[in-house]
């Protein structure tokens, strides 16, 4: 009889656990709780576009003028991409979209999400899981058809509270940055081996790639390597670097790579152990991801000193070519750099950016 009742009390307790707000986040990989907000708000929650209510949006919590919205042509002759899906939200003035998830403490977290500016051109949209937040400028649109971007955080506690807000405020209250879908990966912080000297060399360590994200995945500006969405990397510029996957682009090794997207504006860099006056070997591979970039490319690459321009005539078919720098280590740290010396654009699309391909990585010491 004992047995019986604690079977009971441990079923609702677990069914309470299973129930609770915070339960879909523990999956390893995939969307929030209605993180694609097709789980529609009940129509006395709605006014027009308007959500009416602190928790008018199921499984959110929302501050502030905040629109409920179905992707593609809108009143006054605006036209809204919603890639993943049909709805999304749209942030008024200093409104805010909010959710409580489990983690697990200490492991880095990707969030990732479709986001683009609606009105004006400085929009910005502020991503935090407190203590850490970061701004991500929009006026730059990658893609005609919406972005999608990641951003990385560590976990301080088992709880956290996921926020997207938008600081600005525009002459007209409805303008803002447009949310089309948000999920979640947990990523494992590479470590570099006896044959490399690189974390995460082949960019297969990365954040989720949303289902129908056949642009790529944006990792915003100034991304410090502890809680980047790209382990290991550093987005140091003042643009964004694209992450890509071999599904939709042609990928030189392995399942990923990264497109530097924006000339000399989208630098990515890591910061290397090695031991003063000795020589190393710098190779990578670059190319072109079959996506229409076309044009005479350059890479730029950096080690401490050393530096090597590497040529690439790229037809936007795909293809790519592989590259070595030789350096001497100067110090106990060494930092690597790569990118882009020209901008570029799709052959049949000139409103959105791209670039050449970089891929495998690697740095070896030169045995004598």
């Amino acid at each position: 009889m004992v047995a019986h009742s604690l079977s009971i009390v441990l079923a609702l307790g677990l069914l309470l656990l299973l129930s609770g707000p915070a339960f879909a986040a523990k999956y390893f990989e995939g969307y929030l709780p209605n993180g694609d907000f097709e789980e529609l708000p009940k129509p006395t929650n709605l006014k027009k576009t308007v959500l009416v209510g602190k928790h008018a949006l199921p499984k959110w919590e929302i501050n502030g003028f905040v629109e409920f919205i179905a992707g593609g042509p809108q009143p006054g002759g605006m036209f809204f991409p919603v890639s993943h899906g049909v709805h999304a939200i749209r942030l008024g003035n200093e409104a805010s979209i909010s959710q409580t998830i489990t983690v697990k403490p200490g492991a880095l977290y990707a969030l990732t999400f479709g986001a683009s500016r609606t009105c004006a051109q400085d929009e910005v949209l502020r991503v935090s899981v407190p203590p850490q937040s970061g701004d991500l400028p929009l006026q730059t649109l990658y893609d005609i058809n919406g972005d999608t971007y990641a951003w990385g955080f560590r976990a301080k506690t088992n709880i956290v509270t996921v926020t997207f807000h938008n600081p600005g405020v525009q002459e007209d209250p409805a303008c803002g940055p447009l949310i089309d879908a948000v999920a979640i990966k947990e990523l494992y912080p590479p470590m570099p081996t006896r044959d490399n000297l690189v974390k995460n060399p082949g960019f297969e360590e990365g954040p989720h790639r949303l289902v129908n994200t056949t642009n790529g995945v944006l990792l915003p500006p100034r991304q410090e390597d502890l809680t980047s969405p790209l382990p290991g990397w550093i987005i140091e510029s003042l643009k964004a670097v694209k992450f890509i996957d071999a599904k939709h682009f042609n990928v030189p090794y392995g399942h990923a790579a990264v497109e530097l997207v924006a000339g000399r504006e989208s630098a990515i860099a890591q910061i290397l152990r090695t031991v003063p006056n000795k020589e190393y070997n710098l190779t990578f591979t670059i190319g072109d991801a079959k996506n229409g970039c076309h044009g005479s490319m350059r890479v730029e690459a950096f080690a401490g000193k050393d530096t090597v321009a590497v040529p690439f005539e790229s037809k936007g078919k795909g293809g790519f070519k592989s590259a070595s720098l030789k350096f001497k280590a100067i110090a106990a740290r060494t930092r690597i750099t790569f990118f882009s010396t020209f901008y570029h654009t799709k052959i049949n699309d000139f409103g959105s950016l791209c670039g050449p391909v970089l891929d495998e990585v690697r740095v070896l010491s030169i045995r004598f």
